[in-house]
């Protein structure tokens, strides 16, 4: 369950709706690709998903609405939304539950590498005001739970699954879906650590080249953001490679 304010929940500071709609997306789209909802099925009502997730109606319209962009669910006016597609499970199959070693997540970031470089240049081209808004949403988000590293992820993800959205293409939205958080390394490994860098550090390297993907896209600039996101996804796999490389000389 995703960790959303609501009623009951501790004082804490309050987020975007934007950034609360990106969480339940993932949310939603989970329960699609790993079966709970199927082809054919309706979603909960917008009532119970407030209930359930502690959101106002706008950031479930606004949840529903990206799903829609996505292909994920249609809405029929007057009797709900449903599902329209789910992963086939004779298709393209990555199981995340197998990313689990260095090698795995270092064999991730190079697919990331030649996905997320022409998303990032396609962004720059096609994302609108509301889009570059999400982006930035997502990583004032990261910049907030640089201290919690489950909520980084969730930042770092959604930072990245903007970026996608933006392309205005949908398979490139279904493949960050059907990845989900497993494909952001910190859900794995403690990346900072292997690194010999301290935490603080690490985020903040995390930051500044994440602000230069978002500054490019910001200014409409394909050949900027492709060469940041290609920086930023390159410095990840190197800094981890060398982790790997180190822990294996000490192995043997």
């Amino acid at each position: 369950m995703l960790d959303m304010e609501n009623q009951s929940a501790p004082p804490r500071a309050r987020r975007k709706h934007r950034s609360l709609a990106q969480e339940l997306v993932t949310e939603l789209s989970e329960r699609i690709r790993n079966g709970e909802l199927k082809r054919g099925d309706k979603l909960p009502t917008e009532s119970a998903i407030m209930e359930e997730q502690g959101v106002s109606r706008t950031v479930v319209r606004e949840a529903i609405s990206r799903l829609q962009a996505s292909g994920l669910v249609e809405t029929r006016h007057g009797i709900g939304t449903f599902v329209l597609d789910t992963p086939s499970p004779s298709g393209f199959r990555i199981d995340p539950a197998t990313i689990v070693t260095l090698r795995d997540v270092l064999a991730i970031l190079e697919l990331r590498i030649s996905l997320e470089v022409e998303s990032a240049g396609l962004a720059a081209q096609r994302r609108s005001t509301e889009q570059l808004a999400d982006m930035r949403a997502a990583l004032d988000a990261l910049n907030e739970s640089a201290s919690h590293a489950s909520d980084a992820v969730g930042a770092d993800f959604q930072f990245h699954m903007a970026i996608a959205l933006s392309t205005g293409n949908r398979y490139f939205t279904d493949i960050m879906n059907h990845l989900g958080t497993s494909i952001i390394p910190r859900t794995r490994l403690n990346s900072a650590r292997l690194a010999h860098d301290d935490q603080q550090h690490y985020m903040n390297r995390l930051s500044r080249e994440h602000e230069e993907i978002y500054d490019a896209i910001a200014r409409q600039d394909s050949d900027a953001a492709r060469a940041a996101m290609r920086l930023h996804l390159t410095n990840s796999r190197e800094r981890l490679r060398h982790a790997h490389e180190e822990a294996e000389s000490q192995r043997a």
